[in-house]
């Protein structure tokens, strides 16, 4: 998800002025994507040159200005709603380019790579399980499930240590030349089709 289809969204329930946003989005994903107001007047500032919202009367005693969908914006909001989210499309993920580049670096003791990141990952799992128990369904929704997504991600990412640690072991038993890195962009551009 970008920063202008979290503002879209936020809009097509009511205009909001860029500070109000900005409050909404973090509150919404349960602070778990701070903004900065700089990037949400920025962002509407686009929105707006492209035609997806606009200002909702001038400013108030204050100077500011709050903005509202156009139609064309409400149409927007109406398709990403229903758009699936592509996994394929953002393979970036900070670990995994950390895990892949150390596995090329000559001298990297990649198992203390893991081990570092599975120990800081069960600690946040740790933490994570902690705020769930004093969870209760009286807790907002939003923020719940935010929660829940970190805890299974968390637990996705143990199981991944895991694999990438055996498959650490099975190579240095059977070592094998590695295959040219132009290889490797051709096979992720193939999952990406």
């Amino acid at each position: 998800m970008s920063i202008r289809q979290g503002l879209l969204a936020l809009l097509a329930q009511q205009p909001m002025f860029g500070a109000q946003l900005r409050a909404e989005f973090e509150a919404r994903t349960g602070g778990t994507w701070p903004l900065n107001v700089g990037q949400v007047y920025s962002t509407l500032s686009r929105l707006e040159r492209d035609g997806l919202v606009e200002a909702a009367g001038g400013p108030d005693e204050d100077g500011r200005i709050a903005y509202r969908l156009t139609d064309q914006g409400q149409q927007v909001v109406g398709r990403w709603w229903l758009t699936p989210v592509d996994r394929t499309d953002h393979p970036r993920d900070e670990l995994t380019i950390k895990l892949a580049l150390a596995v090329t670096v000559p001298g990297v003791d990649v198992p203390a790579v893991v081990q570092a990141q599975r120990t800081q990952t069960l600690r946040s799992l740790r933490d994570l399980t902690r705020l769930k128990q004093r969870a209760t369904d009286a807790d907002d929704l939003a923020w719940l499930l935010v929660l829940d997504n970190l805890v299974f991600a968390a637990e996705a990412e143990v199981r991944w240590l895991d694999h990438v640690e055996a498959r650490l072991l099975r190579r240095a038993r059977d070592p094998r030349p590695a295959a040219p890195a132009s290889d490797a962009v051709d096979a992720t551009e193939q999952v990406r089709r």
